[in-house]
């Protein structure tokens, strides 16, 4: 019985073993380009969140939000560089520059894709951009865009319910930790009621174990790398296909008229578009992508990255944006009430100012009196500082708002700032002449020099006042 069980096992063993002692070598990719995207499904959802914004951003509704509001601000008529033309330029090289970083994040993730397509997505997006190149098809109609966004904003929506669920798995398992290193130092009577806690925390612990499982199943975490570079593909290009299309004369560009439907517009000025002909506002028809795929090339890309460099006449080129942004908020501060600041104030002020704004400032200042009890005049310089503020301010408060949206997009894994809402480069200081604004931020400091001595000098009087017997001869 027992040799018969030996031969058994010696049959299975050889039966077991390779036909071929031959050594064969591998052509395919390492195994690691088929398997999930597991961990990386939160960067994944991050790049799709960022693509559906620059998508929606490239809507009718919020391109006429811009034209009627975002390039309407009187600063940029005032102090920002260029006309109109070069305004909406801006706006278009600023979206094809968020669409740039986000293609350089999906290029990393196409190294582990195993279509050869696919991995070439790096220069397939290049190609595109400046060529109208898509031999696969990349770029989807209007209809299939709005359904395959609603499937992208679903896998987004899981995957961040995955993340959430992950981090309360890792809080329950600390926790069940902490009370199993706490049952090996208490007495003895304790340690029934501990053992209860313990398989309560187990039980949790079990439960938010398969809940894991079950969205791990639904979003993009279980995904292969083909399946999720493959839908950023087809975004990435609809969407640079849109901006494309939507930004595409210079002749529209310089009036921005909209005509009796809403429907049609043409932003982009001649040197960065593929195409000089205006196309409805729609993703591109079969004859708008032929239109695209003959179009000479316009180097797109290195153009819009070429535009979003300011001039060294401005602010942005001198590096000193984000610095008279926040001279102006504190200017304003103080501009609305005069009587509270005090000296400490006024000298941390004229600490911040730039040796330029300085020089000029004293310029504006000589020959000025001590005294300031005009009352009429402290009138007339709070109204001339109010139309000032009136367009000033709002480039300085978008200036610090535009730096922290893209600090919060950086720290943030998951999440981009809602298109909407977002500022726009062109609505900031970068963009601002720097004579212009250090012209404006020095008449705001001559007009808050007086204002502030002339209610000093009054809260003086009305003190002396107070101060003074009465006189009863």
């Amino acid at each position: 019985m027992a040799l018969e069980t030996f031969l058994i096992k010696l049959k299975n063993a050889i039966s077991s073993k390779p036909t071929s002692h031959r050594p064969t070598r591998s052509t395919s990719p390492p195994t690691t380009t088929t398997s999930s995207v597991g961990v990386l499904s939160f960067e994944v959802a991050r790049l799709m969140t960022k693509v559906l914004h620059l998508t929606h951003s490239l809507t009718d509704s919020n391109l006429l939000s811009l034209r009627d509001h975002s390039l309407s601000l009187e600063g940029l008529t005032k102090i920002v560089t260029g006309d109109e033309t070069f305004h909406l330029s801006l706006v278009c090289a600023e979206l094809a520059d968020s669409l740039v970083h986000t293609a350089d994040s999906v290029s990393r993730l196409s190294l582990r894709c195993t279509t050869p397509s696919l991995r070439s997505f790096h220069r397939l997006f290049h190609e595109f951009a400046d060529m109208g190149r898509d031999p696969h098809g990349w770029v989807i109609s209007c209809k299939d865009t709005e359904s395959k966004n609603k499937k992208i904003e679903r896998y987004v929506s899981v995957t961040t319910a995955l993340y959430r669920e992950m981090e309360e798995m890792t809080s329950l398992e600390n926790s069940l930790r902490k009370h199993n290193s706490q049952i090996r130092i208490e007495y003895e009577e304790d340690s029934k009621k501990d053992a209860i806690k313990v398989m309560d925390l187990q039980q949790k612990i079990e439960r938010q174990r398969q809940h894991v499982k079950y969205l791990k199943d639904r979003s993009l975490w279980n995904k292969s790398f083909d399946t999720v570079v493959l839908i950023l593909a087809r975004s990435v290009f609809t969407a640079l296909a849109r901006l494309k299309t939507v930004f595409s004369s210079a002749a529209a560009a310089s009036s921005c008229h909209m005509g009796p439907s809403p429907t049609v517009v043409s932003f982009l000025p001649r040197s960065l578009s593929s195409s000089s002909s205006s196309m409805n506002l729609v993703h591109p028809s079969p004859n708008d992508e032929e239109r695209l795929k003959t179009a000479s090339s316009s180097a797109f890309l290195e153009e819009s990255a070429r535009l979003l460099k300011p001039p060294e006449t401005t602010l942005g080129g001198s590096g000193a944006a984000l610095h008279y942004a926040n001279l102006i908020v504190v200017m304003e501060k103080m501009i609305k009430q005069p009587q509270l600041v005090g000296l400490d104030a006024r000298d941390d002020l004229y600490s911040m100012l730039p040796a330029s704004v300085r020089s000029s400032l004293r310029s504006r200042l000589k020959g000025v009196g001590f005294t300031a009890t005009d009352g009429g005049l402290a009138v007339e310089w709070k109204a001339a500082l109010g139309r000032i503020l009136r367009w000033l301010l709002p480039l300085a408060q978008n200036m610090i708002r535009w730096q922290s949206e893209r600090s919060f997009e950086q720290r943030h894994v998951a999440t981009a700032v809602n298109c909407q809402s977002r500022v726009m480069l062109v609505q900031t200081l970068l963009f601002a002449d720097k004579v212009k604004t250090e012209a404006a931020i020095t008449e705001l400091l001559v007009g808050l020099n007086y204002i502030w001595r002339f209610e000093r000098e009054m809260t003086a009087k009305a003190l002396f006042n107070l101060q003074s017997p009465p006189n009863h001869s």
